[in-house]
């Protein structure tokens, strides 16, 4: 299936894997919302805004919008969708980008930050879901990509002998988020729209999993570009509707598609 004129809006989209998935969604033909709350680069180590993205889109000869979205907020994800939808008309594909990781312990993880990690990586994508299906399904049917990690792959039985703490709360909610893609895969089915998800299968140095380790003052911002996410996000959204309920990753759908 052509991407040519589909419309799609991806989360978390001025920087790191989101700004890639949205420009390779461009040059796929689609037209873009880029959405995310950054407007303005007010720190060196998070550089890219909505603007800039969409800049590059659209300079790249498709369409885009800069969407201006808070996704811990519902009111903030209604107004975007509903944005994209009085702008191009349509929605046909959404990508679930959106993340924060915050590190810490079972002990030491502040409580705040526990709300935090659910509103924005669970929650946040179901409320950008729940107004999306309205659209897609008007639509004739789409496609939502939900971008999760492997973090979210369960490591079997210890004892371990490399043990690992901090990613706890970050592998739970991503395990959630490919739980709920395969049971939404079941639900939306009959209408047409597939959900899969896409992982990194290794780490990918963007501005967001290098925040922690980044120095303010001399910041490191030679940061590495997702292009096989883009190229598999695009491969995913080419597919018929009956390509549904798959947990995947970038570097195995890119070897196996020669993409």
């Amino acid at each position: 299936m052509s991407l040519e004129g589909k419309v799609a809006l991806v989360t978390g989209a001025s920087r790191g894997i989101g700004a890639d998935i949205a420009r390779y969604l461009g040059r796929a033909g689609a037209f873009v919302a880029v959405a995310a709350r950054t407007e303005e680069v007010s720190d060196p180590r998070l550089p890219g805004t909505i603007h800039s993205v969409a800049k590059e889109i659209e300079d790249a000869g498709s369409h885009a919008l800069a969407v201006k979205m808070d996704v811990r907020l519902p009111e903030s994800i209604a107004a975007g969708v509903a944005a994209t939808v009085e702008h191009f008309g349509r929605l046909d594909i959404v990508v679930n980008n959106a993340a924060l990781l915050v590190p810490g312990t079972i002990e030491s993880i502040r409580d705040r930050h526990m709300d935090l990690l659910w509103e924005v990586d669970v929650r946040g994508p179901i409320y950008v879901i729940r107004h999306a299906i309205p659209h897609l399904r008007a639509a004739g049917g789409g496609h939502i990509v939900n971008i999760s990690s492997v973090a979210a792959v369960f490591p079997g039985p210890g004892p371990y002998t490399n043990p690992r703490k901090g990613g706890t709360f970050y592998g739970l909610l991503k395990a959630a988020l490919e739980r709920m893609t395969q049971g939404l895969a079941m639900e939306l089915q009959e209408d047409g729209i597939a959900v899969n998800s896409l992982s990194p299968e290794g780490r990918i140095k963007t501005p967001g999993s290098a925040f922690g380790q980044n120095d303010r003052e001399h910041p490191d911002i030679d940061f590495e570009a997702a292009p096989l996410m883009g190229k598999a996000a695009v491969w995913i959204c080419e597919q018929p509707a009956a390509y549904t309920g798959n947990l995947l990753f970038d570097s195995v759908v890119c070897a196996e598609r020669s993409l």
